[in-house]
């Protein structure tokens, strides 16, 4: 499953005609105040559970593999939890071993995102969710078969009735579950917001130059917020074009209007060092590469080694807690339920 929410550091740095900047929002966290509270940046909150009994069923459904035609290929195949939520490939590997067309971006803080999908086509996570399950080049079933694969196993249909409160089971309740759990994969506590909160000592000398600059050369007007980006769509390759045979075209792809062409939704920078390769086509594989070629793209300007350096160093300061998830027990599958087909 290929959440295809953002451009990964595809917009690493500023384009022309960005939003708004969000100011950094968000509670005081237990006894700690927000210091920084005037930073383009926000903390990532921890996840808030309403229902821990439907998180648990998404939990199932994420790593749940029978959802796919094969039976092989899970969310978490294209978005490792232990790979920072992404799969560290150029682009994911659906049914029958198809490329897909575009690198997959991490699931970690993927709640806060303004849409989802690289072009933003699905609004929300719960949208979003239905999409690969039926997409042919990657899970390649159906929403009618994913529903029969559940609904043949006595334990889901008691689980999802619990949740429900109905025996039978519909994909939207498949989609609802999954994003339920999806929203809980949040990376508070990194050591920037720590230092958002007021811990001077968080940050080193070097990392708070990084970030000095990465606001000076104007990157925080794309990369705000607690996802430090995910917020709007811009064009990528403002000053040059980007040369790529990725066949994506970001919005344009949605509402072919010549002007989306090549705008993509600005990617979260959290957690950016342990999603590589970068880019939509993930054709940089360091995050220096991908720091140079936004200056040079969007800024129409050269990064001295030290300064990219200095950034790098920043952008690595945004790596939060990850999640600490168990891999469940999933029920075992029986005489009615649909055998996988892998051709």
């Amino acid at each position: 499953m290929r959440i295809l929410a953002a451009l990964a550091v595809c917009c690493l740095l500023p384009v022309a005609g960005c939003a708004p900047q969000q100011k950094a929002e968000g509670p005081a966290r237990g006894d700690l105040k927000l210091v920084h509270a005037d930073e383009p940046i926000g903390p990532i909150e921890a996840a808030v559970v309403t229902s821990s009994a439907k998180v648990d069923l998404g939990k199932m459904l994420f790593f749940e593999p029978r959802l796919s035609k094969s039976g092989f290929i899970s969310c978490n195949s294209c978005h490792n939890l232990g790979l920072g939520g992404s799969d560290g490939l150029p682009s994911s590997i659906g049914h029958k071993w198809q490329l897909g067309p575009i690198n997959s971006p991490t699931v970690l803080n993927a709640k806060y995102a303004v849409a989802q999908f690289w072009d933003g086509r699905a609004k929300d996570l719960v949208e979003q969710a239905g999409g690969p399950i039926a997409n042919p080049g990657e899970m390649a079933s159906t929403h009618d078969l994913a529903d029969q694969v559940l609904q043949s196993m006595p334990e889901y249909v008691a689980l999802f009735k619990g949740v429900y409160g109905t025996d039978t089971i519909a994909i939207a309740q498949v989609q609802d579950a999954i994003a339920a759990f999806e929203s809980t994969l949040v990376t508070p506590n990194s050591r920037f917001d720590k230092w958002l909160y007021g811990d001077d000592t968080a940050l080193t000398a070097e990392e708070m130059e990084g970030y000095k600059l990465f606001k000076d050369k104007g990157c925080t007007s794309c990369h705000n917020g607690p996802g430090v980006g995910n917020g709007s769509f811009q064009k990528f390759g403002v000053y040059k074009p980007f040369v790529t045979k990725a066949s994506p075209q970001g919005r344009f792809d949605v509402t072919k209007d010549p002007k989306d062409r090549m705008v993509f939704k600005v990617p979260t920078l959290r957690n950016v060092q342990l999603t590589a390769p970068y880019l939509h086509d993930g054709s940089r594989w360091t995050i220096t590469e991908a720091v140079q070629l936004m200056a040079e793209l969007q800024l129409n300007a050269t990064l001295t080694p030290e300064e990219t350096a200095k950034v790098v160093a920043f952008l690595k300061a945004l790596t939060g807690e990850q999640p600490q998830v168990t891999h469940p027990i999933l029920p075992p599958s029986n005489e009615n339920t649909p055998k996988p087909v892998r051709t």
